[in-house]
């Protein structure tokens, strides 16, 4: 028998072990759970939630009950095509694609948004986002932290055991196949959990490590934070080592966000079902310009800006006012070099006015799908400042106003009679502080639609299955909420399968 190398303190046995206690680890505990079967999950971290409650919050799925409240006929086939447009943005990177994982998705992300509402989760919507021909995304209610809420709940009612505090540390095996793992305790003592049906990998992604960023060719990112430090790629690392594939390694989301906001009162307030059910009813019937500060209050994520901020003529400034790249070819890594890894980002009256409406909008935001420049003016102040003058808005954000209005008369040489607009005109706007994250990476293991990961030779790791973004696939998940959907169904198929290998009877 093959194992880790650990000689383990303690030794457990049950039917199914999920590694992973986020979007993906929670669906495939509760997946098991509902079919019969025991299952341990592991968590590394104090509590579980991983980085699903620090996502905005999106879900995109077709014919969706909010899609067919509003009159629009969609299917899994138009979703299934419209990813081929959404994709698009990544193709010059040379990346793979799944097709039968993308079918898998699409056809199942609707069934299980019914299964996540069942639970108690409310969402708003549906939400345009082009290339989509349909509104499809929805965001949940108040914030993604609803999704741990309500997952945690319905898992512990179930009987899910879940153990925080407890590191993967290595796969067992016997022979070929996968038949337990071994973590360290929160006491530092090492347990051996055996898997009769198999083990789940729901470790997220490898954002937080530099070892993995290096080693699949992200080197310009290896030291860049993380959004969720935490996604170290404990279940890459570890399936790698007996076996298994990464695919789209290279693939990774680094971008431009504003700090985290600051924590108030009204984060402490749980997702009770009549407060989110009163929201839904607000964001439906209540003018805009009454509830939108309200809702935008609820923001508990790392906000990320969307890039065509910059390609209709924003900014970015340092701390000392000085402009540093070209901020249309990917700013993020060039902002991560600079003083304290800050900037900022400057926008005259007429963009001002522009961001204030669709198209044109500054981010995505939880709860109301996205967010203007007058959001952030009323509900972010601490992330938006605005002045009459370029000196005036220098000195707001600590800079000298020299320096910004050089920068900004320079900027206007450089593009005059080019595509970008020239910053000319007052009221002045400054977004920020901003730093340089990566959200999240793309490569994932390979896994074929049962959710078992593959060997290098495309050979089954019998008893190894891996949902969310370490079960990625090779598949491209470009646009908002379609990380969010296929965490939650991997995660089920995930569950499904491990539990059904299980030879003993059904509890």
């Amino acid at each position: 028998m093959e194992s880790a190398p650990l000689r383990p303190d303690m030794e457990e046995e049950t039917d199914v072990v999920v590694v992973g206690g986020g979007g993906a680890g929670l669906a495939a505990a509760i997946t098991v759970r509902e079919v019969g079967r025991s299952v341990i999950l592991i968590e590394k971290n104090p509590q579980i939630g991983g980085s699903t409650t620090w996502a905005v919050g999106t879900y995109t799925a077709a014919a969706t009950p909010h899609q067919i409240r509003h009159g629009i006929k969609d299917s899994p086939d138009l979703h299934f095509a419209d990813l081929d447009l959404v994709n698009a943005r990544v193709a010059d990177r040379g990346p793979e694609d799944n097709p039968l994982l993308r079918r898998l998705l699409v056809d199942h992300s609707t069934d299980t948004l019914h299964w996540l509402m069942a639970m108690g989760l409310v969402f708003y919507g549906p939400t345009p986002e082009p290339p989509h021909r349909y509104p499809r995304m929805v965001s949940v209610l108040p914030n993604a932290g609803a999704f741990g809420y309500f997952l945690e709940r319905r898992a512990r009612r179930l009987g899910v055991d879940i153990r925080c505090r407890h590191s993967l540390q290595g796969i067992v095996r016997d022979g070929d196949a996968v038949v337990g793992v071994d973590c360290m305790t929160a006491d530092g003592r090492t347990l051996r959990l055996r898997a009769r049906g198999g083990v789940v990998l729901a470790t997220g992604d490898f954002s937080g490590s530099a070892e993995l960023k290096r080693r699949f060719g992200a080197v310009e990112a290896a030291e860049v934070q993380a959004t969720n430090p935490a996604m170290t790629g404990d279940g890459h690392r570890l399936a790698l080592d007996i076996g298994a594939r990464v695919i789209n390694g290279h693939l990774l989301l680094a971008l431009v966000r504003f700090v985290a906001p600051p924590r108030t009162w009204i984060h402490a307030i749980p997702p009770w079902p009549a407060l989110t059910k009163f929201m839904c009813w607000s964001l439906e019937h209540m003018p805009p310009r009454i509830l939108k500060p309200f809702i935008m209050s609820f923001l508990t994520t790392i906000i990320g800006v969307y890039p065509n901020v910059f390609r209709t003529g924003a900014i970015l400034v340092n701390k000392r006012g000085e402009r540093f790249c070209d901020e249309t070819h990917d700013p993020a890594f060039p902002l991560s070099r600079q003083p304290e890894q800050t900037a900022y980002i400057i926008l005259d009256g007429a963009l001002g006015e522009a961001f204030s409406a669709f198209p044109n909008f500054i981010s995505t935001a939880p709860g109301v799908g996205y967010a203007y420049l007058p959001d952030y003016l009323s509900s972010r102040p601490d992330v938006a400042r605005t002045a009459d003058s370029i000196a005036a808005l220098a000195q707001a954000i600590g800079a000298d106003p020299k320096t910004l209005e050089d920068t900004v008369a320079r900027r206007n040489a450089e593009v005059h009679g080019g595509p970008l607009a020239a910053l000319t005109r007052g009221p002045w706007y400054a977004l920020g502080p901003m730093r340089c994250f990566v959200n999240f990476t793309e490569g994932g293991l390979a896994i074929n639609e049962q959710m078992e990961v593959l060997r290098a030779d495309g050979a089954v790791i019998p008893g190894l299955y891996a949902a969310g973004s370490v079960g990625q696939g090779g598949m491209l998940l470009e646009g908002h909420g379609h990380h969010l959907s296929w965490a939650f169904v991997s995660g089920r198929f995930a569950g499904r399968n491990s539990a059904y290998r299980v030879n003993s009877p059904v509890e």
